[in-house]
Parts: structure tokens; sequence; C-alpha cells
């Protein structure tokens, strides 16, 4: 199981009361939702492996250098080193490091890689897997990684949350936007989307991309087609994508998650005990973890959660 952890993070902070505090007043809504959702997610899916993917770089210099507007509303500012800073709320900002100490302290490896995001992270971890892999996102770009043949599944919590979310195979995908998998960065770079700050092609929306990857296949057919006064492609959609040559040229490679990001070796195996129990103990006693912490012990050792909407 594969985490996208910014994305769970972010869900848990806007998704759990901020009235959630330790005694000093320290913010913890994103720590106790983190370790509810970690706790939720083992005991419904079983995994033998669990990975904290991180953004290292959430805006990596070789995305921008292709596309600069690539989350490039996302900057707060930008310091004197250089270092472009990602706006994030104070009150979750001084979250992420008790997240970090949180997992640490549990066993749960952080893994990042240098100038890559968590999803090429992701990618590299579910190429290079000899297992069944499990994707928990919020994010829909990861949805390029089903593969039935290789049994990777994205969990997908953004429409129902991380207890009821949707498990995508191919063919759920295939449900849901008439495309195959391995089609879906060509119709993500179609599409667009403007909360990364991609513009995609101008005029060519969700169905028109659908329709055109149904019709000619790829993205390179797709182009070969808009330039061919021969085929039946309506002339206007013909010049939406000649008009987009520049964007088409580069926008492919911003798109695609890698699957080669320079990830080093590590234990994901499950932890059935914590790592580091003074730092845990610690943590939660200081952050006043209370039942998030009950749960998530719960679940690393084999013990079922009482069922949503129950007492816990």
């Amino acid at each position: 199981m594969l985490l996208d952890t910014a994305s769970l993070y972010f869900r848990a902070f806007f998704g759990v009361p901020d009235t959630m505090k330790a005694q000093d007043g320290t913010p913890t809504n994103a720590v106790r939702g983190l370790l509810d959702f970690i706790a939720r997610l083992i005991d419904n899916h079983h995994p033998t492996h669990l990975v904290a993917c991180w953004d290292d770089n959430w805006r990596p210099s070789w995305r921008v250098a292709l596309i600069p507007s690539y989350k490039a509303q996302r900057v707060e500012f930008v310091s004197k080193s250089g270092e472009q800073v990602e706006d994030v709320p104070d009150r979750l900002e001084l979250q992420v490091p008790l997240i970090r100490a949180c997992l640490d302290a549990l066993g749960i490896p952080i893994v990042g890689a240098e100038d890559h995001e968590a999803d090429d992270v992701i990618g590299t971890l579910a190429h290079r897997a000899q297992m069944p892999v499990d994707v928990v996102t919020g994010d829909r770009d990861l949805f390029q990684l089903i593969d039935d043949s290789r049994d990777i599944r994205v969990i997908y919590t953004a429409a129902k949350g991380v207890g009821r979310a949707d498990v995508l195979d191919e063919a759920a995908l295939l449900a849901k936007y008439t495309i195959p998998a391995q089609r879906y960065a060509d119709f993500a770079t179609l599409r667009g989307d403007a909360s990364d700050g991609l513009p995609g092609v101008k005029g060519v929306g969700e169905k028109t991309a659908a329709s055109l990857i149904t019709t000619y296949g790829d993205l390179d057919a797709i182009r070969a087609a808009a330039a061919d006064p021969a085929t039946p492609m309506s002339p206007s959609v013909k010049r939406k994508i000649l008009d987009a040559a520049d964007y088409l040229d580069v926008a492919p490679k911003v798109v695609a998650v890698a699957t080669d990001a320079p990830v080093g070796p590590f234990d994901a195996h499950l932890p059935g005990e914590v790592k580091h129990p003074e730092a845990w103990l610690d943590l939660v006693d200081r952050l006043d973890l209370g039942g998030s912490a009950q749960r998530v012990m719960m679940a690393l050792n084999g013990q079922p959660l009482p069922a949503m909407g129950q007492p816990q």
C-alpha cells in the first residue's frame, strides 16, 4: 500500500475539526486524522507492506522548466535561497513535522526522492513491485498507474473519503471515463488541470478528450489525425489540437508519473510493533493523540476496528 501522504493529511486537516489540540494549544487535527486514516486503510485492506510516499519537491524543477505555470498558483513566496514555498495553512504547516515524527516512531517508512513529487515515488515503487499494489490518493493523476495485469489499483479518497473510498481497477476507470487506463495520461494531457497549472488544449474538455482517444487511440495518433486533411475529425477540433502544438510537445512528460525516481532501499513491511516506543509514547502524551493512537496501534497489531459510526 502506497500512500499519497500529503493528499491524506490535507484531507485530514480540512475534514477533522480544528478544535483538536494538544494541551499546549498545538493543533493536531491533521495528525490525528491521518493516523485514523491509516488505521482504517489497514483494517479495510490488510496490506502486508505500507509506505508513506513524500513530496521531497512538490514542484520539481524539470516539470517547471517544461511548463512554467506548473503549480505556480500554489507558490506562496520565494525564499532568499531561491526555494519556492508552497502555500499551506499555518495550522497545517505546524503539524507536518509532527506527522513525520509519528510515522517514524511507528516504523512506517517515509520515502521521497530528490526533485520529485510523491506521485513519482509512487510510480517508481509501483513499477518495481513484485506484489499487488494499492495506491491511496485523492489525486486523479495516479489513475494512469492502474494495471490489472500487475494488480495495481487506486483507492480513491476524493469522492467518499477514506473509509468508503472507491477502489478503481481498469473496468472501473473505463466505466468512469470511457478510456483504458493506459491512455489516462493522454486524456489528462488533453483535458488539462487548472489546479496544477496545466492549461490542456483550449476548448477540449473531458468528453471531447475521451472521444478523441476512443476514435484515434493515443496522443500521437490524435495529433497526426489533426494534421491530416483527409481525416474526418471536426475542423474546429483539428484547429484546437494544432494550435496547442507547443503545449502538447512538452505536456506528456509533465503529466506522466515518473517510474525511475531515485528511490533507495528501505523496509516496507507493515510494522507489527512500534519501532521507537519511547518516541511514540512521548508523542502520544505530548499531543494528546488518545483514540487515534489506540486505533492505529490496533490496526498495526491486526486487531479489527469497530465499524464506522460505532463507538471506538
